[in-house]
């Protein structure tokens, strides 16, 4: 990066979406949510059914980026230290050494979350929370900027584990990605009849526009984006709402207040703004928020989704003028 780029790091990150739109057709809200998540420091949860490309989207995120990503397919028999990793037993040296894990990397790409069982599941919650792995009673740091984007099948498809809830919790956002339209789909198979292959995506002409620097530049001015006592007053009534609705059993801790605000500001820095409006909040309400509430059953049995019910309180709590 140019020492310009890192002194305004807002053109990369505008041309981070270009690059990864070489690949990805038709996901712009997920394509944003991810830059918003790099801003802010969070992890990001890819819900959508199997071929509407989550992984993808991942893929060309790190394509884009100078940071180092690994993979990990989440399958029923992975273990914790298969994550995290282990001590090995090195018989030249005589004793045990601890082999790093893929979750020692910038960009982790945990490729269907929920077909493990939750126990290695939790394997990333001290990484997610503390950005450090503990093994064998030593602690070990993870580089930064860290990133955990984690994709998952609907909770309704066999094979699949329900996320505990402190693992959803230490998710910035949850993104869901809906079937594409039929120009979207249109311009998918007019790509693949070109010769565009997924497998390739150094053919597809992604290239490098962002690196360590610049995000944590970017970071810091997302941060200094003002916040009135109006719209933070705004949002802790939001969040004061949803423990209020009959329909939640449990609604949005502190730390979603806190985790709103952050993506709030790293929206409003994006689009080029100093000061956060109500308009920034209301739009990360659902992303942030959809999984960190957990309905009542005879909603869940009516059909009342997290969505509707965010979308009501939205209405019906006054916005500061």
């Amino acid at each position: 990066m140019t020492d310009a780029a890192a002194a305004d790091p807002r053109p990369a990150f505008d041309r981070l979406r270009a690059e990864v739109g070489k690949a990805v057709v038709g996901q712009d809200a997920a394509v944003t949510g991810l830059a918003i998540a790099l801003l802010a420091g969070g992890h990001v949860l890819l819900e959508g059914v199997p071929g509407v490309a989550k992984t993808l989207l991942v893929r060309s995120l790190a394509r884009a980026t100078s940071l180092t990503t690994r993979r990990v397919q989440f399958t029923p028999d992975l273990m914790p230290g298969d994550v995290t990793g282990s001590l090995v037993y090195d018989a030249k040296a005589g004793d045990f050494e601890f082999r790093e894990g893929p979750v020692f990397t910038n960009l982790l790409l945990a490729d269907e979350i929920n077909r493990t069982p939750p126990k290695t599941q939790s394997a990333l919650l001290e990484a997610m929370e503390e950005r450090q792995v503990t093994v064998d009673g030593v602690s070990r740091p993870l580089p930064d900027p860290f990133l955990v984007a984690a994709t998952m099948n609907p909770v309704e498809y066999e094979g699949t584990y329900t996320l505990p809830e402190a693992q959803l919790d230490r998710f910035l956002l949850k993104l869901v990605l809906d079937l594409p339209g039929r120009d979207d789909e249109l311009a998918v198979l007019a790509r693949h009849a070109a010769g565009f292959d997924p497998r390739d995506l150094a053919a597809a002409g992604i290239e490098p526009v962002l690196d360590a620097a610049a995000i944590a530049e970017g970071r810091r001015r997302a941060r200094a984006v003002g916040a009135s006592a109006e719209v933070l007053g705004y949002a802790v009534d939001l969040a004061r709402a949803t423990r209020q609705s009959p329909s939640v059993k449990l609604g949005v801790s502190p730390r979603g207040s806190t985790a709103l605000l952050a993506a709030s500001r790293a929206w409003a820095w994006l689009t080029g703004y100093d000061a956060l409006t109500p308009d920034h909040v209301q739009a990360m309400v659902l992303p942030v928020w959809r999984h960190r509430i957990e309905l009542r059953p005879e909603a869940e049995l009516e059909g009342v989704t997290a969505d509707a019910i965010l979308g009501s309180i939205l209405q019906q709590v006054q916005v500061p003028l």
